[in-house]
Parts: structure tokens; C-alpha cells; sequence
């Protein structure tokens, strides 16, 4: 896959420059993190599709051989078992193309975080 040449200017933006098949994995991501958080704000951030909710909620972008999600550090930790089959960094899950995505697990890491996001919006009210 080619980089982008324009910054895209919303998540759908985003996707169209993908390769059909990449398309139809970042649509079901899109789609499994909707379903998690349906009060998430869409926007694109760092030049790659975001969720907001009370702050940075996830990230997820496509590259040549995954999609990564990117939930902050903290998932990491608590789903650490569950993301043992991938590859992980401080923040990021990288899920291969070849693989079916595991989106039960998108969701409640998605859900995880909106927990995490709204207990620190409320301590900080």
C-alpha cells in the first residue's frame, strides 16, 4: 500500500484509499468500536480514523501486512492474556491481514476504555 498523499478528512475519507479488501476490515472495525461505544465521537487524528469520548478513546489504521488498534497502554495489561496470538507494543495491537479479526475482543477493549475514560472524567469533576 502507498501512503497517503492528502490527509484524510474524515474516517470514510480514510477508507477509500484502501484496497477493497483492506476496506471491508477497517469497515468492521469501525463498525465493531461503534458498537461499543456508540456515544464516541468519530475524527481523525494523526491522520488515522479516532474515537473520542471524554478524550482520546482508540486509533486504528491499516499497513501493508495489518490493521493496528491502538487503545492507549492500560488494555495491554488487562487483556494480556487474550492478546498473547498478537503482536503488542506499549499501546498497540497489531492484527495480520490473514487473520480474521477478533472483534468480541475489539469491543470490550473498546468498552474497557470508555469505563477508564468516563472514571476519569468523573474524579476529575
Amino acid at each position: 500500500m502507498e501512503p497517503r498523499k492528502k490527509a484524510p478528512k474524515n474516517i470514510d475519507d480514510y477508507i477509500e484509499d484502501f484496497p477493497k479488501n483492506i476496506q471491508r476490515l477497517l469497515r468492521k472495525m469501525r463498525s465493531a468500536i461503534r458498537k461499543a461505544a456508540p456515544q464516541a465521537q468519530e475524527t481523525i487524528s494523526y491522520r488515522i480514523p479516532t474515537f473520542t469520548l471524554r478524550g482520546y478513546l482508540v486509533h486504528f489504521a491499516a499497513f501493508k501486512h495489518h490493521v493496528s488498534f491502538f487503545p492507549t497502554s492500560s488494555p495491554m495489561r488487562a487483556f494480556k492474556r487474550e492478546l498473547s496470538s498478537y503482536r503488542v507494543s506499549r499501546g498497540t495491537i497489531q492484527f495480520p491481514l490473514e487473520r480474521p479479526l477478533p472483534l468480541t475482543l475489539v469491543r470490550r477493549i473498546v468498552k474497557f476504555r470508555v469505563r477508564e475514560n468516563l472514571a476519569r472524567y468523573k474524579t476529575k469533576s
